[in-house]
């Protein structure tokens, strides 16, 4: 007779399966405008996958590539500021 002990670990609660904690939710959040940035030019790349880009979708393209990197910028510029102890610029 097989005894089920060893899978009971697999069953039992993992410690990693819960809610996200406050502060992860808060890096979620400042993280959204980069994120939804990175999903709108998946969004514009996706559009040209079966077919040959247009002017516009190479414009679309370039647009959200922009929009990515200035969310880069931001975020980074944010959390610099915010990293710095004591006010020190």
């Amino acid at each position: 007779m097989l005894t089920i002990a060893a899978l009971q670990a697999v069953v039992t609660a993992n410690p990693f399966d819960r809610e996200p904690s406050d502060a992860e939710l808060d890096a979620i959040d400042t993280e959204m405008p980069l994120i939804l940035a990175e999903v709108a030019l998946l969004d514009a790349q996706i559009m040209t996958i079966d077919h040959t880009p247009t002017e516009l979708d190479e414009r679309r393209i370039r647009r959200a590539r922009r929009r990515v990197l200035a969310a880069r910028r931001d975020l980074t510029n944010r959390t610099t500021t915010v990293a710095l102890p004591g006010g020190a610029a």
